[in-house]
């Protein structure tokens, strides 16, 4: 059985807000939408669903993010996930300059969680919360000499 991953769906508070954070870190809007009816129902196993969605591309175009606001039924607010905890943990992005990307970030009040880290000579790296509390991994690969 062939198996490709699609996607990877994020709740969100403020769907515009959120697409404004990853455009400007480079990803692409692909299509936007407002979902509802016994399919949506049937699919993500929620009574009333309904909601409005974003996909959203990467540059090298491997790579999409389905975020979705729930107009019905109302979301549900939860302490953002911590680095350990067990399930969904974050989003993680490659980028070719990392300083370049967190000026971008902190333009949408989203600032590393401790700092940058170097891990061995193959990358700077750090989390940082983004918009709706998502943890976001922003990775540079160390260039060898």
């Amino acid at each position: 059985m062939a198996i490709k991953l699609e996607n990877v769906g994020i709740a969100v508070r403020d769907i515009e807000e959120t697409i404004a954070f990853f455009t400007d870190l480079g990803l692409t809007v692909l299509g936007r939408d407002t979902v509802s009816g016994e399919w949506a129902d049937t699919a993500v196993g929620l009574d009333g669903n309904h909601a409005k969605i974003a996909v959203l591309q990467t540059p090298d175009g491997q790579g999409q993010l389905e975020l979705f606001e729930y107009i019905h039924p109302d979301a549900i607010e939860t302490h953002p996930t911590l680095p350990n905890e067990i399930g969904m943990h974050r989003v993680a992005f490659s980028v070719d300059d990392i300083d370049e990307a967190l000026k971008i970030a902190a333009k949408h009040g989203c600032t590393p969680l401790r700092g940058v880290a170097t891990y061995g000579d193959v990358y700077k790296l750090t989390y940082l919360r983004g918009p709706s509390g998502i943890l976001v991994m922003l990775a540079q690969e160390l260039k060898k000499d």
